[in-house]
């Protein structure tokens, strides 16, 4: 899942990122409101994690500015503010949830995990495809041969997989999605995830495979 983070503080910015990150989001971070308006145009976000003091434009305006675009994100607005005015602009400018500082990591994820229950429930946190199941909750993979607690890009990967089936990734994609569109990172790394992944799968009996097309991406599909 990727989120975008905007945050002028850039101490807690990083240390917000830190946290996210090891709870296997994918986060790119901006610290002003116009860098916000302009990464969220390219609508590539599960979930918008939006301070309201920030220089060029106000998280409140951003918030608005984006609910006028007709756009449905999950946002949750957090800020040093505190009042129960603030907290009610915040929540009537369209956001899902409010969340003043200082405040507890535990608290935060589970908030985020809150705002995006919509986007991630499917009966379950559980993602199933032949004889393999992705655990969204626990980050594990498994089958009746065992399981693997997978490292946060390669859950990244196998979940955007396992949530298009049969469909083709491309490289690009992959990047975008979860490296992030600022990343420095080349495009063979997609190409050593994969590895990690079919190995895992392959330790695992699984019954399905990432198939590479040529020049086009990758699918997961079952073996006949």
């Amino acid at each position: 899942m990727r989120l975008l983070l905007a945050e002028d503080e850039k101490a807690l910015s990083k240390a917000l990122v830190a946290i996210l990150e090891r709870s296997n989001y994918s986060v790119d971070a901006v610290y002003d409101g116009q860098s916000a308006l302009d990464y969220l145009e390219m609508d590539n976000y599960d979930a918008v994690i939006l301070d309201i003091m920030m220089p060029k434009v106000d998280g409140l305006t951003v918030l608005k500015k984006v609910r006028e675009r007709g756009s449905l994100i999950p946002v949750l607005i957090l800020t040093a503010k505190s009042q129960v005015d603030d907290k009610v602009e915040g929540l009537d400018a369209g956001a899902n949830d409010y969340l003043a500082k200082p405040f507890h990591s535990k608290e935060l994820l589970a908030r985020i995990r809150a705002i995006t229950r919509t986007q991630t429930a499917q009966g379950n946190s559980k993602l199933t495809k032949g004889n393999i199941t992705l655990d969204r909750a626990t980050f594990e993979l498994s089958t009746s041969m065992g399981s693997f607690r997978l490292a946060n890009k390669e859950f990244q990967m196998l979940e955007l997989m396992m949530s298009n089936p049969n469909q083709l990734i491309s490289s690009e994609r992959f990047l975008e999605k979860i490296w992030g569109y600022d990343t420095e990172a080349e495009i063979n790394v997609v190409w050593v995830y994969v590895s990690y992944l079919r190995k895992k799968l392959s330790a695992l009996h699984a019954n399905v495979q990432i198939k590479a097309a040529r020049n086009a991406g990758y699918s997961l599909e079952e073996l006949t």
